[in-house]
């Protein structure tokens, strides 16, 4: 097979599109704060969301080694060397590029690499431990993430770590708890042929719901009490319309599932990935839109 060939299967594995589930904590992070400048703003997301993001699904990819369908690809091409030269090319473009905004930008993102890479990886597999895996992906995905775009927005720590940024950052961490489990409801086969325990298989089916569906509602009301407190009415009415279609979808799901298992798939959960990701970033776009016109 032409080496050219390869490389393009590595980029697909690389799921750089897949990126887009993430970007709500990109644009929760800016909807928190002002006088960041856009360029700054700009080059943080293409750290995040065109090296980082893609460099670890690429080394989840390379020792995963699926089979059947993952987030952003339903048949997955097999595993060549080539990816593991695109995740470290993307590594080391993503830490210089990241050292050059900020140096504790840079620190930040090496860390959110290596703590990325043992999630898969044979000697510590966090995959195998549901509990741990949890707290360490819904940290580093989301208030980790949350504090490293703000630092990479050039603000400093003792700027980050006041309230109510910090609760901001909480309620980062608890919509993951929401919607990681979710990106594993399909997956219990596969995960069980391979030895690994992740926090849906653990719940079930009928648990992974509930449990997604209190994380969501806890992280929504936290926020929801956050901006009625800090005098941010328009705030909160544009994310409650904005997030609507979340909830309808969700509902719906859950009740079409417990009626049906085949509903539990990866077209759906994909949709539901889609919906809430969408949905969510435009919410904290249009509260930026609403400051900026307001200025």
């Amino acid at each position: 097979m032409p080496v050219s060939h390869n490389y393009k299967t590595a980029l697909t594995l690389m799921r750089i599109p897949f990126s887009v589930y993430l970007m709500p904590i990109f644009w929760f992070a800016l909807s928190t704060v002002s006088g960041y400048s856009v360029w700054r703003a700009t080059a943080v997301f293409i750290i995040l969301h065109l090296l980082v993001y893609p460099a670890s699904n690429g080394y989840n990819s390379y020792y995963d080694r699926d089979e059947g369908s993952i987030g952003g690809l339903k048949k997955p091409p097999k595993v060549t060397r080539e990816l593991m030269h695109l995740v470290l090319l993307f590594d080391i473009l993503a830490v210089a590029l990241a050292i050059m905004l900020a140096p504790l930008f840079g620190a930040l993102v090496a860390l959110y690499l290596l703590i990325s890479k043992a999630y898969s990886f044979e000697g510590i597999r966090l995959k195998k431990q549901p509990i741990l895996s949890t707290i360490v992906v819904t940290f580093f995905q989301g208030a980790f993430t949350y504090v490293m775009v703000q630092i990479g927005l050039g603000l400093s720590v003792m700027e980050v770590v006041v309230t109510p940024n910090m609760w901001y950052a909480l309620i980062s961490t608890l919509f993951l708890c929401g919607s990681y489990p979710l990106t594993q409801i399909y997956q219990h086969e596969e995960d069980s042929r391979r030895g690994d325990k992740t926090l849906s298989l653990l719940l079930g089916i009928r648990g992974t719901y509930i449990f997604a569906g209190l994380s969501l509602t806890l992280g929504a009301t936290l926020l929801l009490w956050l901006y009625m407190t800090n005098d941010q009415l328009t705030s909160l009415f544009i994310f409650l319309i904005s997030t609507a279609p979340i909830l309808y979808f969700f509902t719906g799901w859950v009740f079409r599932a417990l009626r049906d298992t085949r509903e539990v798939n990866y077209e759906n959960t994909m949709l539901m990935n889609k919906i809430s990701s969408i949905c969510i970033s435009l919410a904290f776009m249009f509260i930026i839109a609403v400051r900026v016109l307001s200025v």
